[in-house]
């Protein structure tokens, strides 16, 4: 498989190249990061605007703001697309703290605008997010709360969702079966475990990379947190590249991406 350099990727801000993959520590926001229609598969989680503590931005801000933020980087998103490319987009299915949003159906009306065609929206079930603390008006039609525990996993596409060019897929039959229905049941991850506020678990990545690219394509994740996406892209033979703003992140998920790719070596000696 041909390096991330030999495909000319720029080096400024470059935070981490190993292998088929880059790491960039900038902001989405920043047009020039990458080249334009580079990218085959963009997997990403964005901050959801409820209050998390990020180290290098906030997450809490007025809710016109959090779309016009959302709006500058799905417009880059689409800019560095190539024409084909999928693009999974987990975000919450709405909003109920600090004032009820639909967070999903405005991300999903930003990314059309923003040129981004509409294929499905996948339901997590995250078996292990729903801590109720309040109902509202409890045992009464006053103002009672409703809570969804589960996120979407948004698929959207630019150009013809059918792919142009032929490619090797590594999706199994029961892989297939399983990952094409729309409802999807499997916990999330643990914040402490992995050392950041919003970690996805490894089965969403692998699914979406499997299911939506070929083998060799290049996947990128915009938000590269804890560098989840970073991972399986590498195991299951992607090309990757990483956007994250923070560096401590940026610092944690090398370490946590050397440490799991060491693992998995001793594994298959």
């Amino acid at each position: 498989m041909t390096t991330l350099l030999q495909h000319n990727y720029k080096k400024s801000n470059l935070f981490f190249l190993y292998d088929t993959l880059a790491l960039y520590q900038n902001d989405i926001r920043n047009n020039n990061t990458l080249q334009k229609e580079s990218l085959d598969l963009i997997i990403t989680s964005p901050p959801y605007n409820i209050g998390i503590e990020y180290n290098s931005n906030g997450d809490f801000n007025d809710y016109k703001a959090y779309l016009k933020f959302s709006q500058k980087w799905i417009k880059n998103c689409y800019f560095w697309a190539k024409d084909g490319a999928r693009f999974c987009l987990n975000i919450p299915l709405d909003k109920n703290k600090g004032g009820q949003q639909s967070v999903g159906a405005d991300l999903i009306t930003l990314a059309k605008k923003n040129g981004w065609n509409y294929h499905s929206s996948i339901v997590w079930n995250e078996g292990n997010i729903s801590k109720r603390t309040a109902w509202g008006s409890w045992l009464s039609a006053s103002a009672p709360y409703v809570i969804a525990p589960v996120e979407l996993i948004v698929v959207l596409y630019k150009g013809e969702w059918k792919k142009k060019h032929k490619g090797i897929s590594d999706i199994n039959k029961e892989e297939f079966m399983t990952w094409t229905n729309g409802l999807w049941n499997f916990n999330g991850e643990s914040k402490k475990r992995i050392g950041h506020p919003a970690p996805f678990p490894r089965e969403l990545p692998k699914r979406c990379i499997k299911l939506f690219s070929y083998v060799g394509d290049v996947v990128c994740d915009p938000f590269s947190g804890s560098g989840t996406t970073m991972i399986e892209s590498y195991l299951n033979n992607r090309r990757f590249i990483g956007i994250e703003i923070d560096k401590e992140y940026c610092e944690l998920s090398k370490r946590r991406f050397l440490q799991i790719i060491e693992k998995e070596k001793r594994l298959f000696k």
